[in-house]
């Protein structure tokens, strides 16, 4: 028995150690989406399909680390042939590129309940390096995630051939996120 207490000692020590567990998010409770402006007229289309893995530890906030991954596929923008259309190799190409993934890099304080966040965004087959705030805050027990990322769309080729065009569909897209999980 002295052995089996042992290493339970000893695996309770090694995760205190490695810090808090991972957040398990709750996906009914959290969103993602992208908005953007199409012949001058805002929209805002939702990402029905994504994970996010992050581990918080609000006694060290810097060593927090995030990984969301959309299934770009999972684009609504509330009209079926529309969403036949992003999932076609001029937009997203979903059948090579089926997800896009953010990974933080760094996750710095900013005052109360708020951080900036740096980290590589990866959409079709292409990386760049992003930065945005973020802020944080307690609701009902679980942690509320909130932020927004702008984008040039044309940077990671979305729209290629006669949609590079931008008085159609404007490059800026603002990439919005709440992830809530305790």
């Amino acid at each position: 028995m002295k052995p089996l207490k042992g290493l339970l000692l000893a695996s309770l020590f090694a995760s205190a150690i490695a810090g808090a567990a991972p957040l398990k998010t709750d996906p009914a409770k959290s969103s993602v989406s992208a908005t953007f402006k199409q012949m001058g007229v805002p929209v805002e289309a939702k990402f029905k399909g994504f994970t996010a893995q992050i581990d918080y530890d609000a006694a060290k906030p810097a060593a927090s680390k995030a990984t969301v991954e959309i299934q770009t596929a999972s684009l609504d923008l509330g009209d079926a042939e529309y969403n036949k259309e992003v999932a076609k190799k001029e937009w997203f190409n979903v059948a090579q590129y089926p997800k896009a993934t953010f990974v933080s890099t760094a996750i710095a304080p900013a005052g109360a309940g708020k951080f900036n966040v740096k980290g590589k965004l990866t959409i079709k087959g292409r990386s760049a390096d992003v930065s945005f705030p973020l802020t944080q805050k307690l609701d009902s027990g679980k942690q509320v995630f909130e932020g927004q990322l702008p984008i040039k769309r044309l940077a990671f080729n979305i729209g290629e051939g006669e949609w590079k065009d931008t008085s159609m569909v404007a490059d800026e897209v603002i990439i919005k996120f709440h992830i809530t999980a305790q």
